[in-house]
């Protein structure tokens, strides 16, 4: 009878390893062959700045020449995904005595927006948004980024998005259901992927440390500006590296290779080997270029401004105008 134990518990050993290395969670990006084959075994965020879209029916429009359907609008959602609303995805907080917006939440609320949106300790996160465009891109990023800051390391992006989903002729669904809450908790702080103002201003005068600005190139030489900040211009000896620039233009929206990722950043003069600061308006769009440079392309020790130049000029620093650097 022991020995029948010993095998039956062997067995099963073996069982379980086959399933968990089938349902392995690719990193940092899946294809929807991949979504579609493990829907069971992941949780899917779906983040998107209104839920309309994700209970109305995608729009599709036939060409007049090809009579090939192209999609027009993204509508529905992939079977079991849940609608996290993006504005609840940052928040506010009180640094240094300045209110700064779209930060951070703290780790309690971030805690009971992925239970609210039913994941647990041991999910595979998959994490969705329509990919109709760059800010869809960079929400996807800007939640990822998230996720990991608060330390939990099986999450990928889903390249392409919904649009993709719908693109490759899957299934979706218009219902809209509950969450069963999650039991997630963040495991730590992992303040390695943050730069502070402290630390940007550090950085400007070493060489050894890199500073990206993200935005389009009118905001960083100050033809421009966006409502988020106070003052036209960049962040002193900054780089200028438009993240729009990433990925495909057309819906779906995905990231570019990994060859071409890295042929742009050189093109651009972003060290691959240097110690590097992102920041952009609201560390929105920065979280894409934190991704690119930290999960595609592999470099090391990339820090994300979170407050970027909404809290820089909230603060009075200095600015640079009308200079490539």
């Amino acid at each position: 009878m022991k020995i029948l134990s010993i095998y039956l518990l062997l067995a099963a050993n073996v069982i379980m390893a086959g399933q968990a290395l089938s349902t392995e969670l690719p990193k940092p990006l899946v294809n929807t062959d991949w979504l579609a084959d493990n829907l069971e075994h992941v949780s899917i965020i779906d983040v998107r700045s209104t839920g309309e879209s994700f209970t109305s029916n995608p729009v599709f429009e036939k060409s007049n020449n090809s009579g090939v359907l192209k999609l027009i609008r993204v509508g529905g959602h992939i079977p079991g995904a849940h609608l996290v609303l993006y504005k609840h995805v940052r928040g506010n907080q009180i640094i240094n005595g300045t209110k700064v917006k779209y930060v951070l939440p703290g780790k309690s609320a971030f805690e009971k927006l992925m239970q609210n949106a039913g994941i647990h300790q041991q999910s595979n996160i998959v994490v969705v948004t329509n990919a109709e465009n760059d800010f869809d891109l960079t929400m996807a990023t800007r939640m990822y980024w998230q996720i990991k800051y608060y330390g939990h390391e099986n999450v990928s992006i889903l390249n392409g998005g919904t649009a993709q989903w719908l693109v490759d002729g899957r299934d979706i669904v218009t219902n809209s259901e509950n969450a069963i809450k999650g039991d997630w908790l963040a495991k730590m702080e992992n303040t390695n992927l943050l730069a502070s103002s402290e630390e940007v201003i550090a950085a400007i005068d070493n060489d050894s440390i890199q500073i990206v600005d993200v935005r389009p190139l009118g905001q960083y030489l100050g033809t421009y500006k966006s409502a988020k900040v106070e003052e036209k211009g960049h962040i002193p000896s900054a780089k200028s590296y438009p993240v729009d620039l990433v990925a495909t233009r057309n819906t779906p929206v995905k990231f570019s290779s990994k060859s071409e990722l890295t042929q742009l950043t050189k093109a651009l003069s972003v060290d691959l080997h240097e110690d590097t600061i992102t920041y952009c308006n609201s560390g929105h769009m920065a979280s894409g270029a934190w991704f690119v440079f930290h999960e595609i392309l592999g470099m090391n020790n990339i820090k994300l401004y979170d407050g970027s130049m909404h809290q820089w000029t909230a603060e009075k620093r200095p600015v640079v105008k009308m200079k490539l650097e």
